[in-house]
């Protein structure tokens, strides 16, 4: 039987709200389309973490990421998110006038780019090709 994956949505955790919105609404361009508050009780069965935390949801038709408020401080690894967008020059400006820089690595013929948002993820970035 052949199975089919579908990401239905990536969660992140920022601790600045309003760094969250600039990235999230100006740069990527996706809305707040809601926000809720999970539990402690809840929040301890799921993370095994005992806190109460600020949910915020940006996405349009085609991401949707549930973006989690809090102070708590994780490390990075080799954890990053691939996204496409229409405008790699674009993007590229709107990123520069939020202060994020562009990070490009080459790979053979090619030239990766790649964006550390405000909390410190790192987003591959690629063209669309339609």
């Amino acid at each position: 039987m052949k199975k089919e994956v579908k990401t239905l949505h990536v969660s992140l955790q920022y601790s600045n709200r309003k760094k969250a919105e600039i990235f999230f609404n100006k740069i990527l361009g996706l809305k707040l389309n809601k926000t809720f508050t999970l539990s402690k009780d809840l929040s301890n069965q799921i993370f095994n973490i005992d806190e109460e935390v600020i949910v915020d949801v940006y996405s349009n038709d085609k991401a949707y990421f549930e973006v989690f408020i809090t102070k708590i401080i994780t490390k990075y690894n080799f954890e990053h998110i691939c996204i496409e967008i229409d405008n790699k020059k674009e993007f590229i400006e709107i990123c520069k006038s939020y202060g994020l820089k562009p990070i490009f690595v080459k790979k053979g013929e090619k030239t990766l780019l790649f964006i550390k948002d405000f909390s410190g993820y790192l987003f591959e970035i690629k063209e669309s090709q339609s």
